[in-house]
């Protein structure tokens, strides 16, 4: 089985639809693929009922978190989309969005940058609005060449000349409240250090005994060493260990399945989730 349990849609900042993201996944010789748009649940009904035959859709989403000063991301599978305490927290960071992506544009005006708001809410649709739309508008102006590569203390990096604060969640708050709807919780990307500061291991073991399920290992943004090393942490606080690609459409390079997830580690996440049952493809009747 090929498993990949990280990917975005138009529902947040991907470039693909739901149901075209699905389409692309099966394509791509993919059993199971995850969608895991930041801070909603929005693409999951279309993708669902899309979905093809032989691919299975796993629900998800991507929560934006804070900890002493350090974003980080939560990924949260298989939970109850309707449980409200989860779904109320979504809605409140979904909300700052368009304030803190129309004060990155502000500040890059101050930088001298011509980007608009509205060129920015062009790019992004009807989706949740976030910093690669931002980043998208100054790959169009030819300010950086890629998406990537505004993301940098020069830019929209953390704690960069045009980065703003936005409302997030506490990670382990998070935690508590992705398992209390009964989901499953995996640490992304969690030592992508080119994106900015890092959590210290110290705080990836305090989540751990707070319920942390995961850590997401196999990431582009992860070097070899870092892989190894990450599989060491996990090993001795029994976290499982996911691979994916994060992909973002043509936002970002990445190919879907470029990393993959082992179907035992797979196999553990359903066992563990309550809240929801991964969506068999059934060839376009599929529905949540």
């Amino acid at each position: 089985m090929r498993i990949d349990l990280h990917t975005h849609s138009t529902a947040s900042d991907g470039t693909d639809t739901p149901a075209e993201l699905v389409a692309n996944a099966a394509a791509a010789g993919l059993d199971v693929v995850a969608l895991t748009d930041h801070d909603t649940v929005a693409g999951h009904q279309e993708a669902a009922a899309a979905l093809p035959d032989g691919l299975t859709l796993v629900t998800g989403a991507e929560l934006s978190c804070r900890i002493d000063g350090v974003g980080l991301h939560l990924l949260a599978y298989l939970f109850d989309p309707d449980e409200p305490e989860l779904a109320r927290m979504r809605e409140l960071v979904r909300d700052d969005r368009v304030p803190r992506a129309q004060e990155m544009v502000r500040k890059l005006r101050a930088l001298g940058v011509p980007v608009t708001w509205e060129q920015v809410a062009r790019i992004a649709g009807d989706g949740s609005v976030g910093r690669p739309h931002v980043a998208a508008a100054l790959v169009e102006l030819g300010v950086v060449p890629t998406v990537s590569d505004a993301f940098t203390p020069d830019w929209l990096g953390n704690g960069g000349r045009a980065y703003a604060e936005k409302r997030e969640f506490d990670p382990f708050e998070a935690v508590r409240l992705v398992k209390a709807a009964g989901g499953v919780s995996v640490f992304a990307h969690p030592a992508a250090v080119k994106r900015g500061d890092v959590v210290p291991e110290a705080t990836v073991a305090d989540l751990a005994a707070a319920g942390l399920d995961g850590i997401e290992v196999d990431h582009m943004d992860h070097d070899g060493p870092t892989r190894a090393r990450l599989r060491g942490l996990a090993r001795e606080l029994g976290l499982l260990t996911t691979g994916s690609s994060d992909y973002h459409g043509s936002r970002k390079t990445v190919e879907l399945g470029a990393y993959t997830t082992d179907p035992e580690i797979y196999g553990e996440i359903i066992r563990r989730a309550t809240g929801a049952f991964p969506v068999p493809g059934a060839g376009g009747a599929a529905r949540l």
